[in-house]
């Protein structure tokens, strides 16, 4: 009896088997090739490109930072800058330690010359020229006027204020009236103190009661500096002492400005 060589049987190869062991070669993990293969084939990392896109944009953001802190501190400068020099050439000046008179710049805001009136039709024709001819010759000495400087003059320095003041609730107006001593440190005629929005109904400039007062030749407001400006007959001396006298009267308002009014509420009470 011959023996007989035992084989072992094997499966026929398909075509499927042929893909199956292609796809283990191509690092597929053995799936078929189709949308699942693809989705659980490798992915690339992060590459350098991505890397130098997202250093750009992180650059681009920085300097769009800094620009714009650059222009808004440009623009607070430039603001700032433009405040100063309106405030010098038509602000109201601020009393500084100069031994300016700034009595009637404590004073409220009040019932000045009815706002768009202008100036020559109060004051009247003729002190509006004489007003002229005296800007034209301080045009003439290439000098400011003493009312149109930002600052007060400093040939006056006040010694002593004696204010009384009177308000009326009824109708919100108030009456002052004013008394400064001054002392003359250099001759002048003109008299500048600050004061916007008053009605002046008396002016008295005096130098004791046995000398008796000093001539007003004329008042006048100059709205672009805010003040006041008495016009004597003759100069002061200098090294003497007098005493300016100023009535007025004006409306005590809702601004948060000088002599003002406000109210609150209290149990369900205005006040």
């Amino acid at each position: 009896m011959a023996l007989e060589e035992k084989r072992e049987k094997r499966p026929p190869v398909t075509p499927m088997m042929i893909e199956e062991e292609a796809a283990l070669r191509n690092g597929s993990r053995g799936l078929p090739p189709g949308p699942w293969a693809e989705a659980a084939g490798p992915r690339p990392r992060t590459t350098e490109r991505h890397i130098a896109v997202h250093k750009r944009l992180v650059l681009g953001f920085a300097v769009s930072i800094l620009a714009l802190l650059a222009v808004t501190m440009i623009a607070v400068l430039l603001s700032v800058r433009f405040e100063e020099c309106g405030a010098a050439a038509d602000g109201p000046p601020r009393a500084g330690g100069n031994g300016s008179l700034s009595g009637a710049a404590r004073q409220p805001p009040g019932a000045g010359q009815p706002p768009g009136r202008p100036e020559e039709e109060v004051r009247g024709g003729e002190a509006a020229e004489e007003e002229e001819e005296e800007e034209e010759e301080w045009q003439r000495r290439r000098e400011l006027p003493p009312w149109a400087r930002p600052r007060l003059p400093r040939h006056l320095r006040p010694l002593h204020y004696n204010l009384m003041l009177t308000a009326f609730m009824e109708n919100f107006t108030f009456s002052g009236e004013v008394n400064v001593q001054l002392e003359v440190r250099n001759a002048s005629r003109y008299i500048v103190l600050h004061a916007h929005r008053m009605h002046i109904e008396a002016v008295r400039v005096a130098e004791d009661k046995l000398a008796g007062g000093v001539r007003v030749a004329r008042t006048f407001f100059y709205p672009q500096t805010q003040v006041f400006v008495v016009v004597l007959n003759r100069s002061l001396e200098v090294q003497r002492s007098y005493n300016l006298k100023i009535i007025y009267n004006a409306l005590i308002e809702n601004e948060l400005l000088g002599f003002f009014r406000s109210s609150y509420v209290l149990h369900g009470e205005r006040r």
